[in-house]
């Protein structure tokens, strides 16, 4: 994952957890505008979350932020 990416993906779940507490859950499109401006990354986003991890399609933004950080 890009680091542009990771650092964004960080921020929003710091975000998300500020405004709705720890049990706060986030899917990737919560990394994205409505507008589909990025194709790339939107497509490196949904590769990480749902081939490579397999995750559901919501997720605790607490775990993602700790997968993240622990660079996985």
């Amino acid at each position: 994952m890009r680091n542009s990416l990771r650092d964004k993906v960080i921020a929003v779940c710091d975000k998300k957890i500020e405004q709705k507490g720890d049990n706060v859950g986030v899917s990737f499109y919560a990394f994205f505008a409505n507008k589909n401006d990025d194709p790339e990354l939107l497509m490196e986003a949904a590769t990480w979350w749902i081939s490579t991890h397999k995750l559901d399609h919501f997720e605790k933004a607490h775990k993602i932020k700790t997968m993240v950080l622990d660079g996985k």
